[in-house]
């Protein structure tokens, strides 16, 4: 398993986003669709950026559309929904795979590291991972599980 540190994912606009900029930080990986019923906890990880963000926290959106296509959107388009719509100022990414073969390297090694109740897959949009200052994966919350209540567990590591 590769550490979240040497994973490369791309931004919106096509270029290299390294990993390696979170190093040191606590990291929420967190896999999204903008016309999924839990959109709206855009609304509560933004909270959580503004809130532990200068105490060294980092969220990071990475859009799919693999679950009944809920993120139709081309990358600039979901840029541009989230700001409009959430007012996001972590780092949105440009769309990934999260489940099967195509699958981004990242998720690949979150959901080996931390299997949830159907074994080692993601099964819904807004599936979270909270990853400690090392790169390493601890905790891994259900898409129903609203941000706010990842608070304690974020505390934790701080």
């Amino acid at each position: 398993m590769t550490g979240l540190l040497d994973h490369v994912a791309r931004r919106a606009d096509g270029s290299a986003y390294a990993m390696s900029e979170h190093a040191g930080r606590i990291v929420l990986v967190v896999n999204t669709a903008s016309q999924c019923i839990f959109a709206p906890q855009f609304t509560g990880l933004q909270s959580l950026h503004e809130t532990y963000g200068p105490r060294g926290l980092s969220v990071l959106a990475f859009p799919c559309n693999q679950f009944r296509q809920q993120e139709p959107r081309d990358d600039g388009e979901i840029q541009g929904f989230c700001t409009a719509r959430y007012r996001t100022t972590f780092p949105v990414l440009a769309k990934v795979e999260v489940e099967g073969a195509g699958a981004h390297p990242l998720f690949k090694d979150l959901t080996a590291a931390l299997p949830g109740l159907a074994g080692p897959r993601i099964r819904w949009n807004f599936t979270k991972f909270l990853i400690d200052r090392t790169g390493r994966p601890v905790r891994r919350f259900a898409p129903f599980t609203p941000p706010m209540l990842l608070r304690g567990a974020i505390e934790k590591l701080l």
